[in-house]
């Protein structure tokens, strides 16, 4: 933690190149009309020539470049003039667009976006062996809330395929179980499918955030006595405040004695799997029915990046999404239309959320990826340590993952614990700190109150550029900034 884990100047040198080629091979070539709209490849000669794998350690940059260069000299130029019958935009130079652009911002069909689906293609697959399934299905969505949605409603279609054409109307009531600290996302979603918020079941935790399985068991029986129908259970490996992480296998024994859907949020907890020492906190995962993930949290992907992972390799995701539109879907194409996913997704145009990752992999491999996660463990270890040595600072309790959960006491507060009125001024101290932060720009750290818990601070690192340095100056200002208060 004394030096930066990355280093910026390669890094700008590295962006600086990858915009040249970019410009060159993903603009100009593509407004060029003496260019070719495509380089077509058959499928399997396309993975060969790109060499998806990814693999442990990571490339060189000259390799990288290369990688590059190939996924836009091989990707349609959706720039050029002779390029019709599609409704999306084009590259131009006044910025409407974004990087992505030149190698195709719609990943709905092969023919457009052959390089894209099959870098979606291998990545999945790569995700769900980190869980734990030698199969499944999966696919790109934007952000961590809609992957949790899809489950839902995939989950819905499983039980009553009849759903999808007649609605909610002929169906039991359903009822859904997430813990308390489950995102919130649980309640959009059932508020969006016409679930309802009030069918969904919040659960009890213990005192560390995780959901408790006895209780679980409880609501399951209390909602079946008043005739509703169990559906779904959300368990979260890594909750939003505290980062708890529910107890999967014994949560996955309850879902199979119900015959219920085993949905895991691990939108922020799921890169642990990358860490062999790590790992264990998400115990059990492999049991589940599908998980979101989010790459663009722990890893650092840049938004957006989340995707959502299903066990089931029998179609499922497209039977409850697909409706086989026939100016994209045609079933007469001249190659495998297996390959044409966009139908599993509710939206049409999805962006290259993909290829960030898969660039990231490539680079760094599964160890770098591994090692960004494990050194955001030690930077948060180290600010554990120095929270439990000053005076002033008080831990609301002790981190299993990467949320640091903390008090900071006044001088003009302290002694005074036995107060009744102690709490209610504590509460009063963490937005007054985070005024002054934001106000003087010096830093930005969330708060928030949780249960009976009055505000308290959440500090979470991810940046792998975070050093010691930085550690302490996060701690030393806020004692400065609430010294006087």
């Amino acid at each position: 933690l004394d030096d930066p884990g990355l280093d910026n100047a390669a890094g700008e040198e590295f962006l600086q190149e990858v915009l040249q080629i970019l410009l060159e091979e993903g603009v100009r070539k593509s407004t060029d009309v003496t260019q070719k709209v495509c380089d077509w490849k058959e499928p399997q000669e396309l993975r060969e020539l790109l060499d998806l794998e990814l693999r442990s350690d990571g490339e060189g940059r000259e390799r990288l470049l290369q990688r590059c260069r190939d996924v836009l000299r091989l990707s349609v130029r959706t720039g050029a003039r002779r390029l019709g019958g599609k409704v999306f935009g084009v590259p131009r130079f006044q910025g409407e667009g974004d990087p992505a652009t030149p190698v195709g911002p719609c990943r709905y069909t092969y023919e457009v976006a052959p390089v894209l689906l099959l870098m979606e293609e291998q990545v999945l697959a790569k995700l769900r062996e980190l869980v734990g399934w030698s199969s499944g299905d999966g696919i790109f969505a934007p952000g961590g809330s809609m992957s949790n949605m899809l489950a839902m409603n995939v989950a819905r279609f499983r039980r009553f395929p009849e759903s999808r054409s007649r609605g909610n109307w002929d169906l039991p009531r359903l009822a859904l179980f997430a813990s308390q600290e489950s995102h919130y996302s649980i309640l959009k979603g059932a508020a969006l499918l016409g679930i309802g918020t009030d069918n969904v079941h919040l659960v009890r935790t213990d005192e560390r955030g995780k959901m408790m399985p006895e209780e679980l068991e409880k609501e399951i029986q209390r909602v079946k006595a008043e005739g509703s129908e169990p559906l779904f259970v959300c368990a979260t490996s890594g909750t939003t405040v505290l980062g708890a992480f529910d107890p999967l296998g014994a949560i996955a024994d309850i879902c199979a004695r119900h015959g219920l859907w085993l949905h895991v949020d691990a939108a922020w907890g799921g890169s642990a799997l990358l860490s062999p020492h790590l790992r264990h906190l998400l115990a059990g995962i492999h049991r589940s029915d599908s998980v979101t993930w989010n790459p663009h949290k722990l890893l650092m992907v840049g938004l957006q990046c989340s995707a959502f992972l299903l066990r089931d390799s029998s179609g499922l995701l497209q039977r409850c999404h697909g409706v086989g539109a026939s100016y994209l879907f045609q079933r007469d194409k001249f190659y495998d239309v297996s390959l044409d996913t966009g139908d599993k997704s509710p939206q049409c145009g999805r962006r290259a959320d993909g290829l960030k990752l898969w660039i990231l992999w490539k680079a760094v491999g599964s160890r770098g990826l591994g090692w960004r996660v494990e050194r955001a463990f030690a930077a948060t270890r180290y600010l554990l340590e120095q929270v439990k040595r000053r005076e002033g600072f008080q831990l609301v309790m002790e981190p299993e993952f990467l949320n640091l959960c903390f008090w900071f006491i006044p001088p003009s507060l302290r002694g005074q614990e036995s107060s009744p009125e102690f709490w209610d001024k504590l509460g009063k101290v963490a937005p007054a700190i985070k005024e002054k932060m934001v106000r003087r720009g010096s830093m930005m750290v969330g708060y928030q109150p949780q249960g009976s818990r009055v505000n308290f601070f959440r500090q979470i690192v991810t940046n792998p550029a975070v050093t010691r340095k930085d550690l302490d100056f996060f701690l030393d200002e806020i004692q400065e900034l609430g010294w006087d208060l």
